[in-house]
């Protein structure tokens, strides 16, 4: 019913002992024309730590709400720094092909971890590394710095998510990156890649058509995947390629 649905999780969402919501929590708002939808959703434990019933409610809850939205917002505690509950957390979202955008709450307080952006980024890409496509915000919900941000970046993130792109715009692109850099040779037996074409957004998802689909390594899967956000806008949304053999 509403366009854009985007739900926060991380480890302030964890943390029990806070007196944590056990329960997603729908907001509902509208900003320029544009409906949202935010689920703040219930903390997420790792499956041996989850006792209580009503708990292993809030799990399936928690992931149901990343299923279902359009993004997620990662939430990290500036105090606290990066946690195995954020990298845990954040692996449900990448691998649900979900939009990604990483938030830096607390950075107003004195006692952060760090003093610096640009060491709290380095961080964060180090043990983020398979989010490299998120971008990062810093933000204090107790003074409202940057929060509206927020709200620009999930709408951003979002159309990339729909990005289309020409058959022969990708074919022009795909024979620049292998020029670049040749396709591996395994084996004895070289990659060939005749045909690149998009089948499919949020994610946005293209298929190549090879000569043998396992000669294409992740190692060159990534460098595509490179070469695509160097030349079009798709910050915030994971690139899927799917290897297919040419009959």
């Amino acid at each position: 019913a509403y366009d854009i649905y985007m739900c926060l999780v991380g480890s302030e969402m964890c943390i029990r002992d806070r007196g944590t919501t056990r329960d997603a929590i729908d907001t509902i708002f509208e900003k320029d024309g544009q409906k949202y939808t935010i689920v703040d959703t219930a903390g997420i434990r790792r499956k041996g730590k989850v006792y209580e019933k009503v708990e292993k409610y809030s799990v399936m809850r928690s992931i149901s709400a990343i299923e279902q939205s359009d993004v997620a917002i990662i939430v990290i505690d500036a105090s606290v720094g990066i946690i195995e509950q954020d990298k845990h957390i954040a692996g449900y979202a990448h691998d649900a092909g979900k939009g990604v955008i990483i938030a830096v709450n607390k950075w107003d307080v004195p006692y952060k971890t760090t003093t610096s952006m640009q060491d709290f980024v380095k961080v964060i890409r180090q043990e983020f590394q398979y989010l490299d496509y998120a971008p990062i915000v810093f933000v204090s919900a107790k003074t409202g710095q940057r929060i509206e941000d927020i709200v620009s970046l999930v709408k951003n993130v979002k159309e990339n998510q729909q990005r289309r792109i020409q058959s022969s715009v990708l074919n022009d692109l795909l024979l620049d990156a292998t020029r670049i850099t040749p396709t591996p040779l395994v084996n004895g037996k070289r990659l060939r890649i005749y045909y690149m074409t998009q089948v499919a957004v949020v994610p946005p998802t293209f298929v190549v058509f090879v000569n043998d689909p396992e000669l294409l390594h992740f190692s060159y899967k990534r460098f595509l995947i490179n070469q695509m956000r160097q030349n079009f806008n798709f910050e915030g949304t994971p690139i899927k390629i799917l290897a297919r053999k040419r009959k």
